[in-house]
């Protein structure tokens, strides 16, 4: 596992740890629609705590076996029966709901952890598969030769 952020935040924090979510799931390889979906999905579990928590909460990024994982966590009530499952789409009459409902559709994975005393999102997103890194790398043989002689020839 290697964490990538792990902090406190408020509403002033929100711009600046959307940024940096960003920043550190493209170096993890995430790009496109996928960095995309992910980043609105972490900020939407960020404001969902701010707006229904208390105003502020704590966050985790990090990576481990293939995926990035963010966590979300605050000290608020506890999400409302129903919210939770955030299957169903949300009236475009209602001004609540759609928070739960868009994370859910982002994310390879989204869970729920909540109760009187506080709630946990945990946002998961595989990440693209690259080279191995302990694949060990053929190397090329070159040709070199020196002024054209047939003497100043090297091979490696």
């Amino acid at each position: 596992m290697r964490t990538l952020l792990a902090q406190p935040f408020t509403l002033h924090d929100v711009t600046n740890l959307r940024r940096e979510v960003a920043e550190q799931a493209e170096r993890c390889g995430l790009s496109g629609p996928r960095l995309d979906d992910f980043v609105l999905a972490v900020h939407e579990s960020i404001v969902n705590a701010i707006e229904h928590a208390g105003g502020h909460g704590y966050f985790r990024l990090w990576t481990v076996d293939g995926i990035i994982r963010a966590e979300t966590t605050d000290q608020g009530s506890g999400i409302p029966e129903g919210y939770v499952e955030g299957r169903r789409r949300p009236s475009g009459l209602t001004s609540t709901g759609r928070g739960i409902y868009l994370i859910r559709r982002l994310c390879d994975n989204a869970d729920f952890r909540t109760g009187p005393h506080g709630t946990t999102v945990r946002l998961t997103m595989r990440l693209p598969r690259g080279p191995d890194p302990g694949a060990r790398r053929v190397m090329r043989r070159i040709r070199v030769s020196a002024g054209g002689h047939p003497q100043g020839r090297f091979t490696a």
